[in-house]
């Protein structure tokens, strides 16, 4: 995706991923098609210096089918992308593994599906350590360091009232080119639209054939359109399947497609009991908001604005940080939404370990008091909380409640 250093963009996994391999003899890396997996271990130290493999490449594709011990005959340091097409490399890697106690140190790469992560589970069982790379955040696009907020919010330390210098990024341009690395060196809409639209072909064309019999193209490529539009919104199988026009088990079989190649997830209800998290219908978003869009026939920034999904399309963007940022944490962070049947919601509820905070998102510049009832709900519910946050488009840090703040979205990006 980039031809030279001078343009890589370092990514916030890259230190977790360099203290695994010092831990641990494998490990694994997964994530959609194009958000830099490749680029990440080709720049990255100390991975750019191992030898490298690619099954996409035909050549070293026979030799893991016919001897793929051979890969690194002379080395100890590998990594292999694109693993996933070629099966027998899993239970080769087992095998030296085993053998060679200390001694390999192997990053296995690629999009994820189910046959990678059943021969993962299967082969790779208590040996690897995994990771998930996700599209691009924007402190990554802007170089700059990973942000404290999330962890200093669930300590309860609340920023002091104020007014941020600049105005924060405008979201709907971010939005509609969306935060895949190549879409970076794009400057025009036109150019963004071209470049999700040739994906999104690549996806239902190639990469899908390689994992699932898919008997007709025109039908999932209409669920992904049904999905976009309902970015931001509680799953109603049934309903997304009468839309579809489909049965109801190949609209099961389609989401569990698309969540495997990381192209779409579920985020689950908050509740204090574990079991009655399970029994509540989840909340779904595409992995990128830009894919959203462009799935929904939004193909300007000005369309984008005017969307009647726009306030969907931003909480898919926070989402995207938020997924982000506790992934980094130790361990995982968890991230769920919150409702009751009083109607009473909140958009996102970060847990890690016993310390939880509650975040609403809204797309107006100057939010009140008003827009925070769903927080004093949340934490009247959980009064253990660290804190409310309520993320908007605007500059000002305000205090709403003793426990209640209002924040600029980049702050948390």
């Amino acid at each position: 995706m980039y031809s030279n250093l001078d343009i890589y963009y370092e990514r916030w996994l890259t230190a977790s991923l360099q203290e695994a391999c010092r831990d641990r003899q494998i490990v694994v890396l997964t994530g959609a098609r194009q958000v830099g997996k490749s680029t990440l271990l080709a720049h990255a130290e100390p991975f750019r210096h191992w030898r490298s493999h690619t099954m996409d490449d035909f050549d070293a594709l026979d030799q893991a089918t016919r001897a793929p011990e051979a890969l690194w005959a002379g080395t100890d340091r590998v990594v292999l992308d694109e693993v996933q097409k070629a099966p027998k490399l899993l239970q080769a890697v087992k095998i030296a593994v085993d053998r060679n106690p200390g001694t390999y140190r192997f990053v296995l790469s690629g999009s994820a599906n189910l046959l990678l992560m059943k021969q993962v589970s299967e082969s790779l069982a208590g040996r690897a350590v995994y990771f998930i790379l996700d599209p691009m955040t924007l402190g990554e696009i802007r170089r700059a360091p990973q942000p404290d907020i999330l962890a200093r919010l669930l300590n309860g330390d609340l920023p002091d009232e104020g007014t941020l210098p600049e105005e924060p990024a405008d979201p709907a341009e971010i939005i509609l080119r969306g935060l895949m690395p190549p879409l970076l060196h794009l400057a025009l809409p036109q150019s963004w639209v071209r470049w999700w639209e040739g994906y999104v072909a690549t996806y239902l064309e190639r990469d899908l054939r390689q994992i699932a019999q898919i008997d007709a193209l025109v039908d999932f490529h209409r669920l992904m359109e049904l999905l976009a539009l309902r970015s931001g919104q509680l799953l109603n199988q049934s309903a997304l399947a009468r839309d579809a026009h489909m049965s109801q088990p190949t609209v099961h079989r389609y989401l569990g497609l698309l969540e495997a190649t990381h192209l779409f997830e579920r985020l689950p209800a908050y509740a204090v009991t574990h079991t009655t998290r399970l029994l509540k219908s989840p909340k779904i978003f595409l992995n990128d908001p830009g894919l959203a869009v462009f799935l929904s026939g939004y193909y300007t920034v000005d369309d984008v604005r005017a969307a009647r999904e726009y306030g969907a399309y931003f909480e898919t963007l926070i989402y995207h940080h938020l997924r982000v940022l506790t992934r980094l944490m130790t361990p995982a962070g968890r991230l769920f939404f919150w409702r009751t049947r009083s109607g009473a919601e909140v958009d996102f509820v970060v847990e890690h370990g016993r310390k939880v905070i509650a975040i609403e998102v809204k797309s107006a510049s100057n939010p009140g008091y008003g827009e925070a009832a769903g927080l004093r709900a949340f934490l009247d519910d959980h009064p253990n909380a660290a804190a409310g946050v309520l993320l908007h488009s605007g500059r000002a840090i305000r205090r709403l409640g003793e426990k209640i703040v209002a924040l600029p979205w980049t702050m948390l990006v």
